[in-house]
């Protein structure tokens, strides 16, 4: 129970833990147990205790040189499972292979907007969470002794680090390759909100505005997730796009490749794309990981990864 309250509150090596008497008035054991208890952790010299001065942490047992690190994704938004998205499947995979040949145990689960298997994630050293939207409700977060890590968004104003994918340059990228014509485009929006969804359209717009010569732009929202084309088939027989762009499901590219050029989000990927190298960006996401998991509060601080463009 000690360890587990340390842990939530981010104690490190050198900090002070509380008294035998603030630990009485927080648990349900006696002062004879608690005061046996810090003696027998004197003892294994996980802490140490100085007249007048109080108990000291000399060792922190929950960060040791093996990690349980997790990987949960959002059900409510990947319906079918992770391995029927082709974006998540190889994200997974390439977190999945950095974590394992680090020498650490990779756990894979999902979570839902209402629910969070926060006892689950208290085994674990750390849990990166994926798919969260403004549904999801996130007042259970803070209950976990993991570490927290949010993955492709940014939460404003919660004390984890996050990591997300820079698109701007690949679409400025684009932009300036077919620069000097002018085209239409056609960018289709997710219709699932989150502070992501919101920023890649608005970099976008930005990098379509900076064309030397003006293009045409056209937004529709879909759902990429549930692979429903909507009023996508109208919009491409209407509007004849050049290219299309954005959030793309894996199904459409036939139906968009016969008429237009179709430039979706993906990794690791050979076709033409906004492209991420899922390897160097596990890369970096697992370093900055491995760097924390002494501290169970970090704080906020948010790491971007550049796409590329793949003509």
């Amino acid at each position: 129970m000690l360890f587990r309250r340390w842990k939530t509150n981010g104690f490190k090596v050198g900090d002070k833990i509380q008294s035998q008497n603030e630990i009485v008035k927080f648990c349900e054991f006696s002062l004879i147990t608690v005061i046996k208890t810090l003696k027998d952790l004197e003892a294994e010299g996980i802490i140490r205790r100085q007249v007048g001065k109080g108990s000291f942490l000399v060792e922190v047992p929950w960060a040791e040189a093996h990690h349980r690190i997790g990987f949960f994704y959002n059900r409510d938004i990947v319906g079918g499972g992770i391995f029927k998205n082709d974006f998540y499947t190889k994200l997974v995979v390439g977190f999945e292979k950095g974590v394992v040949s680090d020498g650490h145990e990779f756990i894979l689960g999902s979570f839902t907007h209402k629910s969070m298997p926060t006892h689950l994630w208290d085994a674990l050293d750390v849990v990166v969470l994926t798919g969260i939207t403004k549904q999801t409700r996130l007042d259970r977060l803070s209950e976990t002794s993991s570490q927290v890590a949010i993955i492709d968004l940014v939460l404003e104003d919660l004390p984890y680090h996050a990591y997300r994918i820079d698109f701007e340059p690949a679409f400025q990228a684009m932009f300036k390759k077919f620069d000097g014509k002018k085209h239409k485009y056609l960018y289709l929006n997710s219709s699932i909100a989150s502070s992501e969804q919101a920023a890649r359209l608005a970099a976008f717009k930005r990098a379509c505005t900076a064309s030397k010569t003006p293009q045409t732009l056209k937004v529709i929202s879909v759902n990429q997730e549930d692979g429903d084309t909507g009023e996508l088939e109208t919009v491409l027989a209407s509007y004849k796009p050049d290219f299309v762009c954005g959030y793309i499901h894996h199904s459409w590219n036939p139906m968009i490749n016969a008429q237009s050029k179709a430039y979706p989000y993906a990794l690791d990927s050979d076709r033409p794309s906004f492209l991420v190298k899922s390897d160097e960006w596990m890369q970096q996401v697992l370093a900055d990981i491995y760097s924390n998991l002494k501290d169970r509060r970090p704080g906020a601080q948010i790491f971007s990864f550049p796409a590329t463009f793949r003509p």
